[in-house]
């Protein structure tokens, strides 16, 4: 693996002010990591109201849900490319899920990476490297889109969902259920781009426009 930085990539966005300072994050290519699949996991065969209706239910009996989510950075073609898993070839998702009640943030996501991303639940022993929070988002409920400020009349949000960078090694096996599709897709594609993404994840290139994004050549 090389050492030296090929080239820098600085995300900016028009609503950051000059006082920002930028913070370095180094990526690899994407050539450099190994992808393979896995036996499926379970998805739940349920109709929109069915799935509101048990979040009610479990927000009923464990109060508020939160959820962690892993932004994870790559190089393709000179530029930086995210991670996302792809369900039923329509729906787009960030690596991580649900907390356990109890369960602290960095030790659920943790988790929820092995359980997606590698062969074993144990990681196969490789450490995932959870960084920063980068940002959060709400639901006042279960039946609305989630969004970054929660107005001031919400005083029970039901979900919270929170951001974390994930930086990943030079070099590593991602191996993903059969019925997801782990896809890397140029954060300029994402940015703003809610009718495809939804309004979390075309948000992450504004909460990355605080660093610096090194290419480290392969």
């Amino acid at each position: 693996m090389g050492e030296e930085a090929e080239g820098s990539v600085r995300v900016s966005d028009s609503n950051e002010g000059d006082h920002t300072q930028s913070r370095q994050l180094d990526i690899y290519p994407l050539s450099c990591y190994y992808f393979g699949s896995k036996e499926a996991i379970p998805f739940k065969d349920e109709t929109l109201d069915d799935r509101v209706q048990r979040l009610n239910s479990n927000y009923a009996a464990y109060g508020l849900r939160t959820c962690v989510e892993a932004v994870m950075l790559v190089e393709l073609f000179k530029h930086p490319h995210i991670l996302l898993l792809q369900v039923r070839n329509c729906i787009f998702k960030l690596p991580g899920g649900r907390l356990r009640p109890g369960e602290l943030e960095i030790d659920g996501l943790k988790r929820k990476l092995s359980r997606k991303l590698c062969v074993n639940a144990d990681g196969d022993g490789i450490a995932w490297e959870v960084g920063e929070c980068l940002d959060v988002w709400w639901r006042p409920d279960f039946e609305t889109s989630p969004c970054r400020d929660l107005p001031s009349t919400v005083r029970s949000p039901k979900e919270r969902t929170k951001l974390f960078l994930v930086k990943l090694p030079e070099s590593r096996k991602f191996i993903v259920p059969k019925n997801l599709k782990l896809l890397a897709i140029p954060l300029c594609q994402i940015n703003k781009n809610r009718e495809t993404y939804g309004p979390i994840i075309s948000g992450v290139p504004e909460m990355l426009s605080k660093f610096t994004i090194n290419i480290i050549e392969a």
